[in-house]
């Protein structure tokens, strides 16, 4: 039932049409309703008995046989007859469910469903009742224990759900999907696009899903592909509600009028054989709610707020002797449903009434119940006694009430000293007889107590044990670590759980649900992927570094271009920055500021971290100011209007983020000097009052931006060191504010929490107290239900805790170059107008993108986080959705998050350490495009690094220009790999070994082959990668890979960089070729690449059965092309030659993947010879390596 479009005059009851049938209407709570029912101090009903003896009624003619008071003030929001059991449950808008049995409605259960929201819709299964409200599906025994529950996110706005079958549910409301979800398993399986604003009734037959709209349109859908079949365009207003039976469709709603939304009397009826409407039926009453009762007829009753109901067919005319009336208590009747036997009819009224009406005196709700289970009676009186002193009895049998009071046990810390039970010593016969095997000792049980059994020792003092004083005697919270109850469990620091099979098996679907890409932690000095995150999802510097690449070996610009580029291309999948932090390992200046950390300091956590990020946050922004200043700005980079985007000798990110400003020295001779200078961002300075009195941010940042300070200076005039007044004036503000908040101290985080706590108090006062915590509204407020504008806008305690930072600032240049900056608010656009048109006269709006805070956890060393509001071009990448979404990224952990929670700063464990603000309608001033700066001639012949190297050692031949791969073009590819850091793990009590730190390994050898032509399996690239880091294990056996191999003084390899050959693959990816080798998922990790899953060629999936091991490429060559490779070492261009061969046989095996069941049986037959020979080779004398076959021959003759 949409209520936003009810009309007031609906509250004035209309004048009776027959007053034999028109019962007395009250227009306040009827005193007899309330006979016997005692009130609560807060005016809800604790018991609710029936209002009348009983009513004479006469058959086959609905009259009201029962009226019961569910909670008293609170409306219903949806009433249901239970399918299973002789039960009527009624939800209220105060989130409170209510059942009543049999058709006296005598109370059966009553529990709070939700503490804020109301109940929208109810529905009963055989194990329990499903209730829906605004963002929460909850699954509830009919006693009213929870099965289930099931938080749907925080955007959400649900009004319907539907039962499709036993054990699938769908979920609509006012967004544009709907909602597929297991109750099996209780997981979301399928996301429905629907047409926005979206779906609020749902119905189904056995040919279509019914979806009704609050545009006025009903749409029939596919049972199986969910997609549109058909749709009527019911009315110009609103859809109030629609019913399904047989082959008619029945709809009623508002019409758009001059003044607003009217009630039309017409139901449009169609029919669904034909898909067309019928004749329109018109009615005497004002309909709400339309529910068809088929008993001899097809008959529809329609029912008015104001209580008229009215029988008619859909084919027929309506007669106004039809009509009955249902006495609401309240003024308006909120709900209606009908039983499953059509013997029943209820209605709940705004006044928290429920009404029965039936055909019979004694009706049954469903035509085969099942027996309702109730309570059992008391059994206190009948327990044993109990002996205290006896030690091993378990105090469990002791009966405790259920009670929401605190328990007298649950006392606070102050007053509380928890010590931890002592272990009691091992009994003296056990150790007398143990018997031991390596470290285990083994011995009879002597069955001196009962297992499982302690007595207990209240006497006995335990002060020799250390007192955790962290650990909380309340129950609530003991499931969790002591250390982390404060940290909120998505803020912790996430770590990756390594397995034998590494990161395969490792599910980073569970911290991120979401199709943006997180980024791994466990590379040396990740810390900075929070900052990272930030910079991709700032539009113009993501387009500006990725249309950049330049011929520096270690360019941060060109590897944070690659980086995004797979940032681009993941599905959620993580990222790791291995390559851009190799890089920044080897700036001189990261390593003179401090910013390269040690393994150990990072595992401990012995950094400060806020220091750190701020500091690389400076860093990285001058790093590519330089890095893009010596290149010509992209032509893909110009101003809407045609200019520049930037001015020569300048770059793009002086243009984004630099600040243009006077520093101007004062002498107190009277001389003043003034130097024109810049910054890429500000440091906060706060003020040193410590009155607590109000100071907005605005405030403290003009502070920071325009410092005046005294200091020591050299005055040109004296010819010596004066006191000086230094004062920075600003020329020209930037596109993208950076703020380095420098909350490094108890001083600053108690400035902040200061702050914050007036913030508070100034905004409880300004909304005049009428702010709830979590939202919950009076009663009182449920009367405006039809007007709910006022209660929308009141923000709950929970969203203004904490928060001092604004959503926007205001900023004005003035004349005298002064700068005024002010908080800005939706409240200010709307008094002053939008901020485009101020642009002119110097003034501008910036809006909060970023915020990196700093997790404290004392035991973790603490973590690095960032919220991030993520634009609308990236979801509609990503999502094909265009809107804007505030998101938790926390390394590969991606959370969407509610606004409010990215400036609410709890300064015991989150505090700010950078903030992001850009101007408004930044994008816009841009054109965005990406050209791929990446060109065929990296795949050219080049110059080895080598200086030894010769022609006679040349092991492959580049491509010729009539050579270049085309889109779908086969490439063998293979890698080898050298130890840069070895694996930390940590043996376990049970022998097994834990992976604490996976190995560090660094691509030292790269092999691509021709994958077709008459060049085939004659290599095209095969380049040796120069490291300047140190190798810990060359891998030799498994590599090929020797000491010298990479140094460029004694190589005689042909020796390129890393960059030289990522960008060859770069293109060859960007082209579109496919890659085939074996195990090309841990090749494509450790070059640090992301390929499309349609252009890899895996020869280990390819030739897999599932649950079964993977088979090593020894061995398949040895099967299937009776090869023997990697005898002594492994040789890149002998294995990727190989893959190539298995491939052509896999599509031979396969009739190119049509026959899959002939192939299945080819690798039964694999694994069976597997299996007997133990996965090895034979290994007889005299074989020849295919390395020194003929094709080698064809290699040296071209």
């Amino acid at each position: 039932m949409n209520f936003e479009v009810l009309d007031p005059g609906l509250a004035e009851y209309a004048p009776a049409m027959h007053s034999a049938l028109d019962p007395v209407l009250d227009a306040h709570l009827n005193p007899s309703l309330l006979q016997n029912v005692e009130l609560d101090p807060e005016g809800v009903a604790l018991e609710a008995l029936p209002v009348q003896e009983s009513v004479h009624i006469m058959e086959g003619v609905y009259s009201e046989l029962h009226s019961v008071v569910a909670e008293v003030g609170v409306p219903v929001s949806v009433s249901h007859f239970d399918l299973h059991e002789e039960m009527l449950w009624v939800g209220s808008h105060g989130g409170h469910a209510t059942s009543f049995f049999g058709p006296a409605l005598e109370r059966y259960s009553s529990f709070q469903v939700n503490g804020s929201d109301d109940i929208r819709q109810i529905q009963s299964l055989e194990n329990g009742i499903l209730f829906l409200t605004k963002n929460n599906l909850k699954y509830m025994a009919r006693g009213g224990l929870i099965i289930f529950d099931y938080l749907l996110d925080e955007s959400e706005d649900m009004h319907s759900l539907l039962l499709t079958d036993s054990s699938t549910l769908l979920v609509g409301g006012l967004q544009n999907h709907i909602l597929e979800i297991d109750l099996n398993t209780v997981q979301e399986t399928q996301k429905y696009a629907v047409e926005t604003p979206g779906v609020t009734i749902m119905r189904q037959t056995n040919r279509f899903f019914f979806c009704g709209h609050t545009s006025g349109r009903v749409s029939l859908r596919d049972l199986r592909t969910f997609k549109v079949e058909h749709e009527f365009d019911a009315f110009s207003g609103s859809l109030s509600d629609f019913d399904v039976h047989g082959n008619l469709l029945a709809t009623c709603g508002f019409s758009s009028r001059l003044t607003g939304l009217a009630c039309d009397r017409f139901l449009k009826v169609y029919d669904l054989r034909m898909m067309r409407a019928i004749t329109p039926l018109q009615v005497h009453v004002d309909p709400a709610f339309l529910r068809f009762i088929p008993t001899y007829t097809s008959r529809l009753a329609i029912i008015s707020q104001s209580g008229q109901c009215q029988f008619c067919e859909p084919t027929g005319l309506a007669n106004p002797a039809d009509i009955f009336h249902v006495n609401p208590v309240g003024p308006l009747l909120m709900t209606f449903d009908v039983s499953a036997s059509k013997q029943a009819l209820a209605f709940g009224d705004s006044e928290g009434c429920v009404h029965l009406w039936t055909d019979s005196p004694e009706p049954s709700f469903n035509p085969y119940s099942r027996e309702t289970e109730f309570a059992l009676p008391c059994l206190v009186d009948s327990l044993p006694p109990l002996d205290w002193s006896q030690d091993l009895l378990p105090l469990s049998l002791i009966p405790v009430p259920l009670t929401t009071d605190t328990l007298l046990s649950d006392w606070p810390a102050a007053n509380s000293a928890p010590a931890p039970r002592r272990a009691p010593p091992v009994d003296a016969e056990i150790l007398r007889t143990m018997k031991k095997v390596g470290f285990i000792g083994y011995a009879p049980n002597p069955r001196t107590r009962l297992r499982n059994q302690i007595p207990y020792r209240l006497k006995e003092s335990d002060s020799e044990f250390d007192s955790f004083s962290q650990v909380t005697e309340s129950p609530v919270g003991r499931e969790e670590e002591p250390h982390r109850h404060m940290v909120s469990k998505k803020y912790r620091k996430v770590t990756i759980k390594y397995s034998k099979l590494g990161l395969e098996d490792f599910d980073f679907k569970h911290y991120n649900k979401t199709l943006f890409a997180g980024l791994e932690p466990h590379i040396p000095n990740a810390y900075c992927n929070c900052m990272i995150q930030v910079l991709y999802f700032l539009e113009p510097v993501r387009c500006l570094i990725q249309n950049h690449l330049c011929q520096k070996e270690f360019c941060l610009a060109c590897e944070l271009g690659f980086l995004f580029h797979m940032l681009d291309l993941s599905r959620g999948d993580p990222c790791q920055g291995s390559n851009f932090l190799r890089a920044f390992r080897t700036i001189p200046e990261a390593s003179a500021l401090g910013l390269i950390l040690a393994d150990s300091d990072e595992a401990s956590g012995k950094g400060n971290l806020a220091r750190l990020i701020q500091r690389w946050n400076r860093f990285i922004l001058t790093q590519l100011h330089q890095d893009l200043q010596e290149l010509e700005v992209p032509q893909a980079y110009r101003g809407a209007g045609g200019s520049s985007f930037c001015s020569s000798g300048d770059s793009v990110i002086g243009q984004l983020f630099s600040c243009e400003m006077e520093n101007c020295s004062l002498c107190r001779c009277g001389s003043e000097t003034v130097r024109a200078s810049s910054t890429l961002l500000f440091t906060l300075s706060y003020p040193e009052d410590k009155t607590g009195k109000n100071c907005d941010f605005a405030q403290v940042l003009k502070r920071s931006i325009c410092l005046e300070q005294n200091t020591q200076a050299w005055c040109d005039n004296c010819e010596k060191y004066q006191p000086t007044i230094q004062t920075r004036n600003i020329c020209h503000l930037p596109d993208i504010l950076v703020i380095n908040c420098e909350v490094n101290s108890l001083k600053e985080a108690d400035f902040w929490r200061m702050q914050a706590e007036v913030a508070f108090k100034i905004a409880i006062k300004k909304h005049g107290g009428e702010i709830s915590k979590n939202k919950e509204f009076a009663l009182a407020d449920w009367k405006e239900l039809g007007s709910p504008e006022g209660m929308l806008m009141c923000p709950s305690i929970e969203e203004l805790k904490n928060v001092w930072l604004p959503f926007s600032i205001r900023m004005k240049m003035t004349k005298n170059k002064g700068l005024d900056v002010c908080n800005w608010t939706d409240g200010d656009e709307m008094q002053w107008g939008p901020a485009r048109a101020e642009e002119e006269h110097g003034v501008y709006v910036y809006d909060l993108m970023a915020t990196v805070v700093h997790i404290l956890d004392s035991r973790t060393g603490g973590s690095l986080v960032a919220h991030i509001k993520v634009g609308e071009t990236y979801h509609q990448r990503k999502e094909g959705v265009t809107h804007q979404q505030w998101y938790l990224f926390n390394d590969f952990l991606i959370e969407p998050i509610d606004k409010h929670e990215a400036v609410q700063f709890d300064m015991n464990w989150k505090v700010p350490a950078i903030l992001y603000y850009i101007k408004r309608n930044l994008n816009s001033k841009y054109n965005l495009n990406i050209k791929n700066p990446i060109e065929a001639s990296v795949l050219l012949a080049e110059a080895s690094l080598a200086r030894k190297q010769r022609k006679t050692h040349t092991t492959f031949i580049p491509l010729m220009l009539n050579e270049m791969p085309q889109v779908g073009d086969l490439v063998g590819l293979d890698a080898e790999f050298v130890t840069l850091n070895e694996e930390e793990a940590e043996l376990r009590s049970d022998g097994t070994k834990s992976t604490i730190k996976p190995s560090q390994m660094s691509v030292a050898r790269i092999t691509c082959v021709r994958g077709q032509g008459p060049n085939e399996g004659i290599p095209f690239i095969d380049d040796y990668i120069s490291t300047q880091e140190q190798v810990v294990d060359y891998l030799t056996q498994y590599s090929g890979i020797k000491p010298g191999d990479l140094d460029a003084k004694i190589s005689s390899k042909h020796l390129t960089t890393l960059k030289s050959t990522y960008l060859k693959l770069r293109f060859l990816i960007d082209i579109g070729v496919k890659f085939v080798g074996h195990g090309l998922q841990k090749d494509f990790r450790v070059i640090n690449l992301m390929v499309p899953k349609d252009q890899v060629l895996d020869t280990v999936y390819l030739f897999h059965m599932p649950r079964k091991r993977m088979i090593s490429l020894r061995f398949l060559a040895w099967y299937f092309l009776d090869l023997k490779i990697q005898g002594e070492t492994h040789d890149s261009i002998e294995d990727a030659r190989t893959a190539l061969q298995l491939y052509r046989k896999y599509l031979e095996l396969s009739k190119n993947g049509t026959e899959p069941e002939s192939f299945h049986k080819v690798l039964k037959g694999l694994y069976e010879k597997g299996r007997k020979m133990d996965w090895k080779v034979p290994e007889p004398e005299g074989q020849t390596s295919p390395k020194n076959a003929a094709v080698f021959s064809s290699v040296l003759a071209l």
